[in-house]
């Protein structure tokens, strides 16, 4: 939400608002609000709107991606997926299921309905969440006149009639009951459950969920996955995962489905798989991401911090920016050197990233063997390096954790290295009908 806007807005406000793109070009209008409910009275999560575009197609457009709702219209970061929109089994319309419905009051026991729903974006973070409920009294479909007393706002865990049940069969359950997992312990859940039940979970999960687990999953896993997964979903999935990660994914795959899938990507992401799987898997070029923070010389240190700051971006990409010439975007950015996030934090915001480099740092080069690398990493005790041609271009970065990943032995994701398991908050008293339902396998 921008600054200055409401902490609160009520879905109603935001029906037919017109949506633009960074350039003030409108790409649609909001026709409706997705959200997925969760156990517990829990307030839902607000997962994106649906948009109509000015050719009459309906598309999702992630809450990740709206960057202002102010002035009666909704900012994107102008990167939308224009396949048409397709509600999935987590999933609740606003206009289309909540509104109007019959609820409880849970003090009274009394029965009202639902006008309309306020959302807000929690502090310091990008989720958004449904907050209140503006409810009226009286008889489904009785007339009478408004009077004071007749409509309330209560907060959501006021009222019953909406969440979900702690028991029950279902995707829909069980990913609201492991919410709050970390990408890895899901993917542990998903690993011990049965090839169908599996295959449900991960229909469920909306796209950058999905991606985060797959990351986490042994080969044979994330194969089955995407194979039942339909084609221009599983392009998009692959669009959502880390470069690196989906190139090693697709490189497991039959040529034909390789092609089929580039096919249905995004030209830019298409061309940037193809360049990773051109380099040998254990090499440095196989290893890295084509997604690092590029910055021009002439960025502040206020330019980087905000770029450190995006939540999607791992702690080891986040360590560190890479200051090329323009253009600035990898392979054909003229590397100079590189600016630790240590340093960022000691310099006064206007101090230009060029003034403080560090160019004496070692470089990779794409076709350093595996031992090479991690034998950087130990010999100057990086978290990220970066990786760089012959002509001097940034090609991407390496990060540890990809290191580590390649150097432990194949089947690691399949052993248990849970030392201390945390008690998960909402994690249900019995395993859900049907399956083993366990955090951790």
């Amino acid at each position: 939400m921008a600054s200055g806007a409401p902490s609160r807005i009520f879905v109603s406000h935001l029906s037919g608002v017109p949506v633009f793109d960074p350039n003030g070009d409108q790409v649609g209008r909001v026709r409706d609000v997705v959200v997925m409910l969760r156990v517990a009275r829990r307030p839902p999560r607000v997962l994106g709107l649906v948009v109509e575009l000015t050719t009459r197609r309906r598309i999702f457009l992630p809450m990740t991606r709206v960057t202002g709702i102010e002035s009666g219209q909704v900012i994107s970061t102008g990167v939308l997926n224009v396949r048409r929109f397709e509600q999935r089994p987590t999933e609740r319309l606003v206009f289309g299921e909540l509104l109007d419905r019959r609820v409880t009051l849970a003090e009274t026991g009394e029965e009202v309905t639902v006008l309309d729903l306020s959302v807000q974006q929690l502090p310091a973070r990008r989720d958004w969440e449904v907050g209140r409920v503006f409810v009226r009294k009286g008889r489904k479909g009785s007339t009478f006149r408004r009077a004071k007393g007749e409509t309330l706002t209560v907060e959501w865990s006021a009222v019953t009639g909406f969440s979900l049940e702690e028991h029950g069969q279902g995707a829909e359950s069980l990913l609201a009951t492991f919410e709050q997992l970390r990408a890895a312990d899901l993917a542990n859940v998903l690993h011990h459950l049965a090839p169908k039940r599996r295959a449900e979970v991960a229909a469920a999960l909306d796209d950058d969920r999905l991606a985060d687990v797959l990351e986490e999953l042994p080969e044979d896993d994330q194969i089955e996955i995407l194979g039942k997964l339909k084609e221009e979903r599983a392009a998009d999935v692959l669009e959502a995962m880390d470069p690196d990660d989906a190139a090693d994914l697709l490189g497991e795959l039959p040529e034909e489905d390789q092609e089929r899938l580039l096919s249905l990507m995004e030209p830019a992401d298409a061309a940037d798989m193809r360049r990773l799987m051109s380099y040998e898997e254990h090499t440095a070029g196989g290893l890295m991401t084509t997604e690092p923070i590029v910055l021009r010389p002439d960025a502040t240190v206020a330019d980087a911090l905000a770029r450190v700051r995006n939540a999607d971006l791992s702690p080891a990409l986040a360590a560190q920016v890479y200051v090329c010439r323009p253009p600035d975007d990898t392979p054909t950015g003229k590397y100079l050197g590189t600016v630790h996030f240590q340093r960022l934090l000691r310099d006064p915001p206007y101090t230009l990233v060029s003034s403080i480099l560090d160019d004496s740092l070692q470089t990779l080069d794409p076709k350093a063997a595996l031992p090479v690398v991690a034998g950087f990493f130990a010999t100057y005790d990086m978290v990220a390096a970066p990786v760089v041609d012959e002509a001097g271009s940034l090609l991407g970065a390496v990060t540890v954790d990809d290191v580590l990943d390649h150097m432990l032995p194949e089947d690691w994701r399949e052993t248990e290295f849970h030392l201390d398991e945390p008690d998960e908050p909402h994690e249900p008293d019995g395993p859900v009908e049907g399956e083993e339902a366990t955090a951790h396998g």
